[in-house]
């Protein structure tokens, strides 16, 4: 049993890196449930759901953890890339357009720094 949001995170990353994504999508949602302002759970979630091509919840879950971190040029270029891959498996055009926003949103962030 995992005793922090943490623990569920590390669980969770272990699970994705053997290709469990369901069982790490469980674990990351049990971090977020615990603490609903873990960014990293997010963008782990977005990966992982990015991967089973469940990309309006990866999304949801780029673009929240983005309000969470919003000051950071990293998240925006994982928001990118996240909207690139919804494109990929939705051929939604309007992914490229966000794509395109969140990376230049991510290049203002870097200029700024």
């Amino acid at each position: 049993m995992a005793d922090s949001v943490h623990d569920l995170y590390n669980l969770g990353e272990k699970l994705k890196d053997q290709g469990k994504y369901p069982e790490a999508i469980e674990k990351f949602e049990q971090a977020v449930a615990a603490d609903e302002t873990f960014a990293l759970a997010h963008f782990a979630l977005a990966v992982a759901c990015g991967k089973l091509g469940q990309h309006e919840k990866a999304v949801t879950h780029a673009e929240r953890a983005c309000q969470l971190e919003p000051g950071d040029p990293f998240s925006y270029t994982a928001l990118s890339v996240t909207y690139q891959r919804a494109f990929a498996g939705t051929q939604d055009r309007r992914y490229i357009h966000m794509a395109e926003d969140a990376m230049a949103r991510a290049h203002a962030l870097q200029a700024g720094m």
